[in-house]
């Protein structure tokens, strides 16, 4: 056994391989990437090792003495769920590597290969053990804000929302529908010297017209049919608090001309008044349109836009959050399956890789619901991609542009390429050609690529 003190351990993978020099070359290579490498010459040794080290990856050989590389695949797979296998192999066949995938081996690799393919497989390895973790296992939800989120584009809405929590200022929540506006609305207040007093949340999108000054400013009794009593609005309800304004890219004209004078204002006046009261309430609006393209096509009051637009806070779609999906898949099915009684959701390699490139056009509001349905409608824990919707497992074309035969097999090709990540011998496999041709038409590919740039 060699243990790679001295290298910047990341990620520790173990070496089995009955053959001197490939563990070197193995062991100096990976060690290189900062890999903690440990090495075994055979199964046994290995079966040592495993009993007192834990790896994050096992990558074997497939013909050894005694005891062959399945062999140690099971163990793995039986006994390290945490740990990820790579086979490698000498004597490539399509019996063999459909006997190291059913075994539990997440990726084959055909000697010779060259570095470039080595660490492309390892990384892939690894990054799907890190998806399965993440989604997989009862681990502690990166949340701040009451917000779940560890992707770059969320570490900086986070940021934003800190500067908001330490003034009045007025801010403006963009973002599609579904993206959790008014969860950051909350989390701004919650955040602020206001946490103690009201937040008032108002979908000016589904209130109507005729009524939404009423329901915003109040009216007092006798300023129109029905209106038996005076009653205050949202504004005077949220007085020393927050009002939330969702979606008031929906409010017409002359609201928004009324609320302009609460911003400069700030004052109201109750419908059937005609006297001005003084509010003192911080106001966070939120739109899932663009407010800017509103003014242009004169929509949307210009003023009241850049009164609106103080602090700007853009909501990434969740197509743009891959870690942040395999957290809200694990977040979710926790919820859904403790409210139904039964365990959460698992979900395999293969799912997982079409839900993040699922675009989620109804972003976290869709993925929740989704899941939901999920628990409810499955009498197993483990959810394959036949369980998935039709729309989430086939991409179809949005033009009627038909492809030349050429075009049509570099799709085919790179479709097939992707469902594998990128495994070339795994391609060639099921496209039914060999590695050579392969990468032949693959380089016809690029040079085609770069003689006809777009």
């Amino acid at each position: 056994m060699t243990n790679l003190s001295g290298s910047i351990s990341r990620e520790r993978i173990l070496v089995v391989d009955d053959s001197a020099a490939t563990r070197e070359v193995l062991q100096r290579n990976l060690s290189s990437k900062g890999y903690h490498i440990f090495t075994a010459s055979d199964v046994e040794e290995a079966f040592h090792i495993l009993g007192k080290e834990k790896f994050d990856l096992v990558i074997t050989d497939l013909k050894m003495p005694k005891i062959s590389g399945l062999e140690l695949i099971k163990y793995v797979r039986e006994n390290l769920a945490n740990s990820g296998i790579m086979m490698i192999t000498g004597y490539p066949s399509i019996n063999g590597a459909v006997d190291a995938m059913k075994s539990g081996a997440e990726e084959y690799l055909v000697k010779p290969f060259t570095d470039e393919e080595l660490f492309s497989t390892v990384e892939r390895v690894l990054d799907k053990l890190h998806k399965r973790h993440l989604v997989n296992s009862a681990v502690v939800l990166a949340k701040k804000h009451g917000i779940i989120g560890q992707s770059k584009p969320m570490q900086e809405i986070f940021r934003l929302i800190d500067k908001a929590t330490s003034t009045d200022a007025i801010v403006l929540i963009s973002g599609e529908s579904g993206t959790g506006k008014e969860l950051v609305a909350r989390a701004i207040h919650y955040g602020s010297s206001k946490c103690s007093a009201p937040f008032v949340p108002v979908n000016c999108g589904a209130i109507p017209d005729n009524l939404l000054e009423s329901e915003l400013f109040g009216h007092i009794k006798g300023a129109f049919t029905g209106a038996c009593e005076t009653r205050a609005g949202f504004f005077q309800t949220a007085e020393g608090g927050t009002i939330f304004l969702d979606e008031i890219s929906d409010t017409t004209l002359p609201m928004q001309t009324k609320l302009l004078r609460v911003l400069q204002n700030k004052e109201i006046c109750m419908v059937g008044s005609s006297r001005a009261r003084r509010v003192e309430t911080r106001i966070l609006a939120a739109s899932n349109k663009d407010l800017s393209l509103l003014v242009k096509k004169g929509l949307f009051r210009e003023d009241l836009f850049y009164r609106l637009n103080v602090v700007n806070i853009v909501l990434p779609p969740l197509r743009e959050r891959e870690s942040d999906i395999l957290l809200l898949l694990r977040y979710f099915s926790e919820k859904s399956a403790k409210a139904e009684g039964k365990q959460p959701l698992r979900f395999t390699d293969e799912t997982l890789q079409v839900l993040i490139r699922y675009s989620w056009p109804g972003n976290i509001r869709e993925l929740e619901n989704f899941i939901q349905r999920l628990v409810i409608m499955l009498d197993r824990e483990t959810v394959k991609p036949t369980d998935l919707l039709p729309s989430m497992r086939y991409s179809l074309p949005q033009s009627g542009v038909y492809k030349t035969l050429a075009e049509a097999e570099v799709e085919h090709i790179q479709n097939v390429l992707d469902s594998v990540d990128g495994n070339k011998t795994r391609a060639a496999e099921i496209l039914g050609i060999d590695r050579k041709t392969l990468r032949e038409k693959l380089s016809h590919t690029r040079d085609s690529s770069s003689s006809n740039p777009i």
